[in-house]
């Protein structure tokens, strides 16, 4: 019998209370999540050219962005990583750690913001706070353009990628061309998405029971839709606290961005895509094991106490949820010269 809080978290997020039979699996789940697309979405007012991706690949690849010419967009979110890099927390200018873990930039398109706190509204808002901030990569935001103008090769390549722009070296237009890079990081055809297409033998019957269980527990409450998950907000510990470790009480959360009472310890409910390639996990990065994060989203967000048969159903399902990788052909950066700024200590 399901818990009492795990009731109350199904009717809050209007979810239905009956078990999911085995040849209504695939129909539910289709009522629940959408595959990703082979093709990359449209960003709104930012349409994308093959000048303009070039160049956002360059720039993602580029540490010259950073203060100390060796931090990159790709150092935290490493595309052979599964979009992440591997630590609690990631390593920022003189060797300062940021205050939260590094989320998967794939598939990040597909969020409703970015961020933990969802301070960013899109990717295009999202590539300039890490460049500017004094933890990370640490460069004031007049000496993006300053850098980036005095490297010839990229005069050319913004120019190229906005034609109509009389001053076309700028951060706003650097953040744009990141934007249309990191739209193109999409990971379709992972098994769970030709399941949601109608192949029944994509998934396992473990995997088809780890789904199941997913969706009978109220897992689905949060982690919905194309991401499986990142578009919505929610506490971190609805129904049992998760303890200091994951959950330290000088990280409030969202409600840093609005002042909120509501939203103390609120965040974005994170993507599950490709979550078997980007441990650690939570905002804190403090689990390594998926098992572990799973057993401790049952008991802090759904009051559900997970046996290890069903800990391991969920993680086989949350398997399935590995897609394609993106293939990226590393760019060829253009080199400095004599008038360019050389990097800070």
């Amino acid at each position: 019998m399901r818990s009492l809080s795990s009731f109350m978290l199904a009717a809050a997020f209007g979810l239905g209370i009956h078990a999911v039979a085995a040849d209504d699996l695939m129909r539910s789940a289709q009522g629940l999540f959408q595959p990703i697309p082979g093709a990359p979405p449209s960003l709104p007012g930012n349409p994308a050219t093959p000048a303009k991706v070039e160049l956002g690949k360059m720039l993602f690849f580029d540490p010259r962005l950073s203060a100390s010419h060796a931090i990159s967009c790709n150092s935290c979110h490493n595309v052979g990583l599964g979009g992440v890099d591997a630590e609690e927390t990631s390593i920022g200018h003189r060797w300062q750690r940021g205050g939260r873990n590094a989320p998967t930039v794939l598939n990040a398109v597909y969020n409703t913001a970015q961020f933990w706190d969802g301070r960013a509204k899109d990717l295009e808002q999202q590539a300039g706070g890490p460049m500017v901030n004094p933890i990370e990569m640490a460069s004031p935001s007049e000496h993006v353009s300053e850098q980036l103008s005095a490297i010839p090769g990229y005069v050319a390549t913004f120019k190229a990628a906005f034609p109509g722009d009389p001053n076309p070296v700028t951060l706003a237009n650097a953040q744009k061309a990141i934007a249309t890079f990191e739209a193109t990081l999409i990971t379709p055809d992972a098994p769970f998405d030709r399941f949601l297409k109608g192949d029944a033998s994509a998934l396992s019957e473990q995997q088809k029971q780890g789904l199941r269980i997913f969706i009978e527990k109220g897992c689905v409450g949060c982690h919905k839709g194309i991401n499986v998950g990142g578009n919505m907000y929610a506490p971190f510990g609805v129904v049992e606290k998760p303890g200091a470790t994951l959950l330290p009480p000088n990280d409030q959360g969202r409600f840093e961005v609005t002042k909120t009472a509501t939203d103390e310890y609120v965040f974005k409910v994170p993507t599950l895509r490709n979550i078997a390639l980007t441990a650690p996990y939570f905002h804190t990065g403090r689990s390594w094991d998926l098992r572990q994060a799973v057993a401790v989203m049952g008991s802090s967000q759904l009051g559900a106490q997970l046996t290890a048969a069903e800990i391991d159903q969920i993680v086989a399902f949350l398997d399935s949820l590995t897609g394609t990788q993106p293939k990226i052909t590393y760019p060829m950066l253009p080199p400095s010269v004599a008038a360019t700024p050389r990097p800070q200590p």
